[in-house]
């Protein structure tokens, strides 16, 4: 076997020559006859009902075929999620939700005719503000992930007010949206009794389901496609909105329906990282050493339905802490619903948390790198068990060997170069080892070489390379001779892109089906039959019997150097770098590439990404990328990732951990760290801003000489 097949060598992406060709097709890029095109129109209050809707100058405008709302949209079945549920009622839960929608014969026209739209409402009082004293605060019965809302070991009242040091901030994030570069979007065409529909999501099988319950189907008579997808964050890792206007249309209609939603709704309409207020408070003896943690956050979601992000899920794994407390309070505001953006939980937590460390080393005299080394432990504090593997000592170690971090001046401004001066941070990340039941087969076809099936899909990670060098390994055949099929919901099941949990789930079905197929062909003799020699996989009973005596996680440290001007404030990055074990690497350019990605996301978080409420519209003021920023080529200079082998017999048959979200787990709380090493201004409010570091830069801000 070639020795770029194998697992673990940097194999390009197999599909890498039709994406930059134009060859492979997006939701809305398959080409249909009769295709028509969809424009969503959103409400114009924040709470209230329609009272009156005026579709005669939409319908008048040229190519206009329907405009659909509450009062003529096909009725729906109750859908496990209330977002679904669109055009059936005149309510409207915030402003942005959809209620209406105008089809015609292009793009352009059905624009046109969702602005000739006229509705009426009858608006009530809306409350869309957070605050840390909000009085709908209560304690939801779970957070994401199904884990415990509140958690508490020991006494940490008594061991905090005992502790040398104490450490007592408030750390706040706004809202975050995911603007992928390919928008939501849907095509859906009605095959007589069937359903067809193209979809940009992160789980075809889960899109079906929905959509089953939706129109009163059954499963197997939609199909749903998402070969190629243009990035999701964790935005469509379940079916929006637009995919079931599509398919009204569509029905309504009689012909095939476009709809990719527009940039400018995105915020209001795919969900969101929800706003937290975090307080940590940390206890620790003249060692550094934890003796008293607490981290307790607050938060808010919908009134159409219940999303609660877990950030203080991370303080009850990351350091040894005998005393804890950890809690989320939750209140439901008239905004749109929040939902997973890259690392929910572990993202906003840890830069809280990882905050609170270097504060916590400040205060003490104590390294930042060191610190965490004295409070690293071997089992999880929470459960009890030992982690299956966890090398963050030996990232801390490596990390800081690589950026040259021995001999560095601790006190803030000790560099500067001209009117910049310069700091360097660290922050430590970690993320859960998820993994998902999934089906998979896998076919020697007659004519040589071999098929493997299974819905998996790529957001652009290079899933289907990964899968493609797992099954060349399981098979011992070259990778020229792999066919891969994902990314169809006639496929066997597999579950969504999300919680880096893809190449694990669908790999071990993966694997598990081409090692049955090499015991099917040693069992046959003579030539394959035309169609072949296939085996199946289902790994349900595989991650049902895995030990629950360990507890299991990938880890890494982020170490980033930034530049401050003292009479602006403007911050820049100047590099980044980032070591991680994430168990075994299967492709080194789809990992660098991912660990890459999520760092460059964290600090867009940092410095760039902002959004804020309208409290008297109750509307998101940024809405495209012309006002809500992100980090762009020139705001990451030079960022590196770099990983360490680890051998991890307790995860899955390939040895992997997830490696699409820990990234940028840490990275923001590095460049804020680095910010106040390189000013004393501790910023504590997301992102970094000039008129945040103004006021302290004022000691700074001494005479040019000339």
């Amino acid at each position: 076997m070639n020795t770029a097949d194998r697992t673990g060598e940097g194999v390009v992406r197999l599909e890498g020559r039709a994406k930059v060709t134009g060859a492979a097709r997006y939701a809305v890029e398959h080409p249909l006859d009769g295709c028509l095109h969809a424009w969503p129109v959103p409400a114009g209050i924040a709470r209230g009902r329609i009272t009156a809707i005026d579709t005669e100058r939409a319908l008048a405008e040229p190519g206009t075929v329907a405009v659909l709302s509450h009062e003529n949209a096909p009725r729906l079945g109750e859908p496990e999620d209330p977002e679904l549920f669109v055009l059936q009622s005149p309510r409207v839960a915030y402003r942005g939700q959809y209620v209406a929608l105008a089809v015609a014969e292009t793009p352009q026209a059905a624009r046109a005719a969702a602005a000739a739209v006229r509705l009426e409402y009858a608006a009530e009082p809306h409350d869309v503000t957070l605050t840390g004293g909000h009085p709908g605060l209560y304690a939801p019965e779970t957070v994401n992930g199904g884990y415990p809302t509140d958690r508490e070991r020991g006494d940490f009242d008594m061991a905090f007010a005992a502790s040398e040091f104490r450490l007592d901030t408030r750390y706040r994030i706004p809202p975050l949206h995911n603007h992928p570069m390919e928008p939501h979007a849907s095509t859906a065409v009605w095959e007589g009794p069937r359903l067809r529909v193209y979809d940009s999501a992160q789980g075809a099988h889960a899109v079906q389901s929905e959509l089953a319950a939706l129109f009163g189907l059954e499963p197997e008579r939609i199909t749903v496609v998402s070969e190629h997808v243009g990035g999701g964050f964790g935005s469509k890792g379940t079916p929006r909105p637009q995919v079931v206007l599509a398919c009204l249309a569509a029905r309504e209609t009689g012909r095939p329906v476009k709809l990719a939603v527009p940039r400018h709704q995105m915020a209001q309409i795919v969900g969101h990282r929800a706003a937290t207020e975090q307080r940590v408070r940390i206890g620790a003896d003249g060692a550094g050493q934890i003796s008293a943690l607490a981290h307790e956050v607050v938060t808010y979601s919908s009134t159409v339905r219940e999303f609660t992000e877990q950030a203080a899920t991370p303080s009850r794994t990351m350091y040894a802490s005998p005393h804890s407390r950890t809690t989320h309070r939750v209140t439901r505001l008239d905004v749109p619903t929040p939902s997973w953006m890259r690392a929910p939980g572990e993202c906003p937590g840890m830069f809280a948390l990882e905050s609170a460390m270097d504060e916590l080393a400040v205060t003490t005299g104590i390294d930042p790198v060191e610190i965490r080394l004295r409070n690293d432990t071997a089992k999880e504090p929470d459960s009890g068990h030992p982690f299956s593997s966890r090398r963050l000592a030996d990232c801390l170690r490596e990390g800081a060997r690589r950026f040259g971090w021995e001999g560095r001046d601790p006190r803030p401004g000790t560099r500067a170069e001209g009117r910049l001066l310069i700091g360097t941070g660290v922050a430590a990340s970690g993320y859960p080892v998820y993994v998902a039941p999934a089906r998979a087969t896998a076919r020697a076809e007659a004519a040589g070489g071999y098929r493997i099936e299974v819905d998996a899909t790529d957001i652009g990670t290079g899933a289907r390379t990964v899968l493609a060098q797992i099954a060349a390994e399981a098979l011992a055949a070259p990778l020229d001779r792999i066919r891969i099929g994902i990314g169809n919901s006639d496929l066997p099941k597999g579950p969504v892109a999300g919680g880096s949990m893809g190449t694990a789930s669908w790999g071990w079905a993966v694997h598990k089906a081409c090692r049955a197929l090499l015991r099917t062909l040693a069992e046959h003799s003579g030539p394959l039959p035309e169609e072949g020699l296939s085996a199946h996989a289902d790994t349900s009973d595989d991650v049902a019997a895995r030990s629950d005596a360990y507890a299991r996680r990938a880890f890494g440290a982020q170490f980033a150097e930034v530049q401050v001007d003292m009479d602006t404030g403007e911050t820049r990055l100047r590099r980044l770098l980032g070591v991680f074990a994430a168990g075994r690497v299967l492709n080194a350019r789809t990992a660098r590439s991912q660990f890459i990605g999520g760092m460059t996301m964290g600090v867009s978080m940092a410095l760039t990404e902002h959004s804020t409420m309208d409290a008297e519209f109750g509307d998101f003021a940024e809405r495209d990328l012309a006002m809500y920023h992100v980090a762009v080529n020139a705001d990451v200079p030079d960022v590196q990732a770099y990983w360490l082998d680890e051998e991890d017999q307790e995860l899955n048959p390939m040895g992997s951990k997830g490696i699409g979200e820990i990234g940028i787990v840490g990275t923001a709380a590095a460049v804020t760290s680095a910010v106040h090493h390189a000013t004393g201004v501790r910023v504590r409010e997301l992102p970094v801003l000039p008129e945040s570091l103004l006021p302290g830069l004022a000691e700074w801000r001494r005479p040019a000489v000339v």
